[in-house]
């Protein structure tokens, strides 16, 4: 009886030790199904380009304000708004009745002088010669001389009259000075007008300026880099619209204001761009992108990165697949990446997505991706 309760006691306890064994390795296999699979990167130095956007007032290479230069009644209309004008195209016609007839006044009074100097002049004469006959006193003839230098001041004075009268004939019609475009015409045709009232703008938007300012350290970066790199092309720029659409064009950085702006530390900026298809237009607004190059830096996915009490952390995967939280100093933030300026290098591996659902000292079961090159955009 002994023997068989001896025997027992020694299969149950077999038993025990054999189901605790599969207990623990079954645990074991749920601990490895349970690692969570998320994707890592390495991070690697290298070359990119920064496009930096800056807010740009656009306008056109000239922009004039057609004003008059005489008071008439506005008579005709030849343009209509938004019409394309070449130079010397009549835009608009002053009625001239008033000063064709200050021109006949004008005329009337250059011929009363020219012929009141020609009798003055042969009284000149005719005082000569009875003064060479001893006739009459030298005197006499001074009095004729000084009269024959007023009458010709008085022909000089008709004759600026004359002119006075053709140049306001001529501001009746109103004229393009350049090729472009009518803005628009708030006065219509019989309208009095007033010396120096504005009939229209004209602008020629066959080629645009867009001003942007720089603030004062990227003015400086900008300067070294255009002198260390001559042919770098810094000084291209690319031009959104209002709408986000890119402009199909190119602009040329031309000019740089002499000082910076002591209110705001910035220096303001001047690029042309073409405008063969007549889209842009004057008083418009968009974006001016510059680019720059940035040389061996060290670039981490926006993806991977959580800020904790203004401080930026990513998630470092060390050997043993092991999460670590790390702190880094961002150089330049860009729209979808950090350029490092500290506290990471190449070669470290970090966790490049699912930041919300990792630990410090969390395991993982990692996922090696390519970090793809980017072109990088400043916000």
């Amino acid at each position: 009886m002994l023997k068989h309760k001896g025997i027992f006691y020694a299969l149950a306890a077999a038993t025990c030790f054999s189901i605790a064994g599969c207990v623990s390795e079954a645990h074991d296999n749920n601990a490895q199904e349970e690692l969570l699979q998320l994707p890592v990167v390495t991070l690697n130095a290298r070359d990119t380009v920064v496009s930096t956007a800056y807010v740009a007032d656009i306008q056109a290479i000239k922009n004039i304000e057609i004003r008059t230069r005489v008071r008439g009644f506005l008579e005709k209309i030849y343009v209509d708004e938004g019409q394309q004008v070449k130079k010397g195209q009549l835009l608009f016609k002053l009625n001239d009745e008033e000063f064709k007839n200050m021109l006949s006044k004008a005329k009337a009074a250059l011929s009363n002088a020219t012929a009141d100097a020609k009798a003055t002049a042969l009284e000149v004469d005719r005082v000569k010669m009875l003064v060479s006959k001893k006739v009459i006193s030298a005197s006499e003839l001074e009095v004729a001389e000084a009269k024959l230098h007023a009458d010709k001041a008085t022909i000089e004075e008709a004759q600026s009259a004359v002119q006075s009268a053709k140049a306001h004939m001529d501001y009746t019609s109103i004229h393009a000075p350049f090729d472009g475009i009518i803005n628009r015409i708030p006065l219509k045709a019989g309208s009095l007008i007033d010396e120096g009232m504005l009939l229209t703008n004209l602008s020629d938007i066959s080629s645009m300026y867009a001003y942007f300012s720089f603030p004062e350290n990227e003015y400086l970066k900008y300067e070294r880099t255009k002198k260390t790199a001559a042919d770098s092309g810094n000084d291209k720029v690319k031009l959104v619209l209002a709408d986000g659409s890119n402009y199909p064009y190119s602009g040329n950085i031309e000019t740089i204001e002499g000082e910076i702006e002591q209110s705001t530390g910035s220096i303001d900026f001047r690029a042309r761009f073409p405008n063969p298809q007549k889209l842009l237009r004057h008083g418009a607004t968009g974006k001016v992108f510059l680019t720059n190059r940035a040389d061996n830096v060290v670039l981490v996915p926006q993806q991977a990165v959580f800020d904790i009490q203004d401080k930026s952390y990513v998630y470092l995967v060390d050997n043993q697949n092991k999460l670590h939280m790390k702190a880094f100093t961002p150089l330049l933030r860009l729209s979808h990446s950090y350029i490092v300026k500290d506290g990471l290098k190449s070669g470290d591996k970090i966790l490049y997505e699912g930041v919300q659902n990792a630990r410090d000292g969390m395991i993982i079961k990692p996922e090696q991706i390519e970090q793809k090159p980017l072109l990088a955009m400043k916000k």
